[in-house]
């Protein structure tokens, strides 16, 4: 299987950038053991095989290990007849399936050569096994593995580029030659990828070494080491929102009030309940009252379409939901019938006590669940446990450095997993949360304002939005003087930003994080004090309790460097998708490494570095961030297929220099125009997951097989300009001046907007909208865009403006 994203090669890099050696080449002998030589003798008399042909099978399997592939070409230097000169290295395919050794032995000595076509990085050459006359070397080969006879007996010979390889990772692999041609004989009808190759030291290292660092959790809760804080500094502040500061004491009360109104309600044992709130402080206080009433947490974004309330809610088995005066009209329409509604308002105005409820909660019990896209239509409710959560708090508070009173700014979404840390971290250890309004989050100016007036130390930002910022610190430089750590998660964070952030400030860290709902949040932080000195920046090492595997089809770790599926163990793991065992029985299970411990498939697909840092290379699925946003593809061709006239639908995501990763849809069947598709799509989509385009087809285009070619409407989509149809050339200066601005904000050729084009219909997001403001010296706001997004109209609001 070829993995998306993943390098197109078969040997890993393995060695460390400060440290890797000048191209050269090295080599590495190791005598084969004479028990081992002769049984290979007697299975090829045997099967009427030369042994060659076994270490053209054990070549094949070790290839297959180090590259994750199935089907890879090599570079090959047959036996050669006695006094004639070694031939150059020919081109030979090999392919490793579920056959036997025996079997794969029979398609090996049947494989034929080709002519070379191209490069290839490895070469088996059994044409000189005297050593003396040597096939000619390509500077392009990275291990060329020779098959050599001497006093001691068969030997091979590694040699190997420097540049990729060190000593131990060539030990290595030579292991793995001895290890494929030992399973070859002693189970030649066993399957040949059966068993792993690797040695028992670095299994040990790969389950063990690699793991996080085993830290004692303290037998509490979230809500009891808040409470803990509360004793200590009852009127210190704990929390600020739009101008409005509450204490220690004050958020414990009224979280306490929420708490014995729930409590009241006897919800029963990890009963759900959705918070259905704006980001405010009646947002932290119900979400503590929750945990503290034993209660399971599920937030709901009050401006979520109606019909995505309501399956979440449905499958949930959600029995109460917190909201708050003036909420969203559509909630009791979600809701349905025997789901109460209770207001923050009115749970404080009940009259329940302000004092702890002291409810027992147990670590493995429920503490919250996060629903994310599915790739049936239906959501997927991710169900995390309270140590879990616990765990994770505490590796945010270690690794950013959230000290007794700091502040630690609150941005996402109440969806997006990482608003729970942000909204709760600081509150473990005496420090202040910021809830910042999302107006300021699309104003940048107003963001900074905000970062720098509330004496904001650790912050998270998306890595898209991370360059908003840099590009406004550019044009109006300002220090943001307590700011202590910035981290980075929901997309790839490029070398180029972090090289952009240490240039204006060297004196504050970046920490890139990587982790899934499905694990209690990140897993891993690459914590930076400068420009990582590789080209892509690692995702880190497994964070406090979590271990991180990066294993085959079978659960076996893969060679070091090798690529793998991502796959999680420890007390990070949740407890599965809510009442979905289906979906959970696929990707959770026991863990075949640690008994006792639950283990969780990514479908991420990863490799390790030589300092022990994961390095991400692709997914497995059709599964994608947006903007920070795990999204399934196939939830949104579901609905695309549901509108009214689309017979046939598909989605796929473009990548743009600016903006990074962005959907486009394809339809044919529906003659609507495209806003009236993207707004069918809303109703029961998020913003996030309705495509920025959907273009008509006739019909989409097919694979030799049938299938819908999602590479050709890739390569179609990047080629995709603005709405169909003749354009009218911009008029005025002002139309003029903002067509550029626009061209270069969407990395557009200028000529191609029109005075009619509308700047979302276009690609267009609230981020770049941001941008787009600041390459206009703030000659509108954001609010002015999105009611006016058509080029002429927003020309237009800024002449009005000048002229008055």
């Amino acid at each position: 299987m070829t993995i998306t994203g993943a390098p197109e090669r078969l040997i890993p890099r393995w060695a460390r950038p400060q440290a890797a050696a000048p191209a050269g080449t090295a080599e590495l002998s190791r005598v084969l053991p004479v028990r081992l030589a002769a049984r290979i003798r007697l299975l090829g008399r045997r099967s009427a095989t030369g042994w060659e042909t076994a270490l053209l099978a054990a070549h094949t399997v070790v290839l297959s290990a180090l590259s994750g592939e199935r089907a890879l070409v090599t570079g090959y230097v047959p036996p050669r007849a006695d006094g004639t000169a070694p031939e150059a290295p020919r081109a030979r395919s090999l392919e490793v399936d579920t056959e036997s050794w025996r079997e794969l032995l029979t398609a090996s000595h049947r494989s034929a050569d080709r002519p070379v076509e191209g490069a290839f990085e490895t070469v088996l050459d059994l044409g000189d096994p005297e050593g003396a006359h040597p096939a000619p070397e390509d500077p392009a080969v990275v291990l060329t593995t020779v098959l050599r006879y001497g006093n001691e007996g068969p030997a091979l010979l590694l040699r190997y580029r420097t540049d990729v390889l060190d000593t131990e990772a060539a030990s290595r692999i030579a292991g793995y030659y001895h290890a494929a041609l030992d399973q070859l004989v002693s189970e030649p009808d066993a399957p040949s990828r059966r068993r792993g190759l690797l040695g028992e030291a670095e299994l040990r290292h790969q389950l063990d070494g690699l793991a996080g660092p085993a830290v004692e959790l303290p037998d509490r809760r979230f809500h009891e080491l808040f409470e803990e804080q509360v004793a200590a500094r009852p009127t210190e502040t704990a929390a600020s929102h739009a101008g409005k500061d509450w204490t220690y004491g004050e958020l414990n009360a009224y979280a306490n009030r929420i708490a014995h109104a729930l409590l009241a309600r006897d919800l029963g044992h990890e009963a759900v309940v959705a918070v259905v709130t704006e980001r405010n402080l009646d947002w932290l206080a119900s979400v503590i009252a929750v945990f503290k009433a034993g209660a399971a947490y599920l937030p709901i974004e009050p401006h979520a379409p109606a019909d995505r309330m309501a399956r979440t809610l449905t499958r949930s088995g959600c029995r109460l939901v917190l909201t708050e005066d003036g909420g969203p009209g559509h909630l009791q329409e979600a809701a349905g019938p025997g789901l109460e509604l209770l207001t923050v308002t009115a749970a404080y105005g009940e009259g329940r006590p302000d004092h702890d409820p002291a409810v027992p909660v147990g670590p493995d019990q429920l503490a919250y669940l996060y629903f994310t896209s599915g790739s049936t239509g239906e959501p997927k409710g991710a169900m995390c446990e309270h140590a879990g959560f616990v765990n994770h708090l505490y590796a945010k508070i270690e690794d950013q450095g959230i000290a007794e009173g700091q502040v630690v700014a609150q941005t996402a979404p109440q969806s997006f997993d990482i608003s729970l840390w942000q909204l709760v971290a600081a509150l473990v250890v005496g420090g202040r949360t910021l809830i910042v309004e999302q107006d300021a989050i699309l104003d940048v100016d107003r963001y900074l304002d905000t970062i720098e007036q509330g004496e904001v130390a650790v912050l998270q930002a998306v890595p898209s939005y991370l360059e908003v910022v840099l590009a406004r610190l550019d044009e109006r430089p300002r220090e943001l003087p307590a700011l202590r750590c910035v981290s980075v998660t929901g997309e790839a964070l490029k070398k180029e930003l972090t090289v952009r952030w240490f240039a204006r400030f060297p004196h504050i860290g970046l920490m890139n994080a990587y982790g899934l709902t499905e694990t209690s949040d990140d897993t891993n932080h690459e914590v930076m004090t400068d420009v990582p000195e590789r080209d892509s920046v690692p995702l880190g090492a497994p964070v406090r309790n979590v271990t991180v595997y990066v294993v085959d089809e079978n659960l076996r770790p893969v060679p070091l460097g090798a690529p793998g599926e991502i796959a999680f163990s420890g007390v990070c793991v949740g407890r599965g998708y809510v009442n979905d065992p289906e979906r959970t029985a696929l990707a959770f299970g026991d863990d075949p490494h640690r008994p006792g411990s639950r283990l969780y498939r990514s479908g991420d697909f990863g490799r390790w570095l030589p300092e022990g840092k994961l390095e991400f290379l692709g997914r497995r699925d059709a599964q994608v961030k947006i903007r920070g946003f795990r999204i399934e593809i196939g939830e949104i061709e579901n609905q695309l297929l549901r509108l009214p006239g689309v017979r046939d639908g598909a989605v796929v995501v473009v990548e743009s220099a600016d903006e990074g990763r962005h959907l486009v849809g394809f339809q044919a069947g529906s003659s609507e125009p495209v806003e009236v598709l993207r707004e069918g799509l809303r109703r029961t989509l998020p913003e996030y997951m309705v495509p920025r385009r959907i273009a008509r087809l006739d019909a989409l285009p097919l694979t030799p097989n049938g299938k819908t070619d999602k590479r050709a409407l890739t390569v179609l989509a990047a080629g995709l300009g603005g709405p169909d149809g003749e354009r009218e050339e911009p008029r005025t200066d002002t139309e003029r001046r903002l067509a550029e601005a626009w061209a270069s904000v969407l990395r557009v050729p200028v000529d191609t907007i029109g005075r009619g084009d509308s700047f979302f219909e276009q690609g267009g997001t609230s981020l770049s909208a941001v941008q787009l403001i600041v390459r206009m010296e703030r000659a509108f706001t954001l609010r002015d865009v999105l009611q006016n997004p058509g080029l002429a109209e927003l020309a237009g609001l800024v002449d009005a403006r000048t002229t008055n």
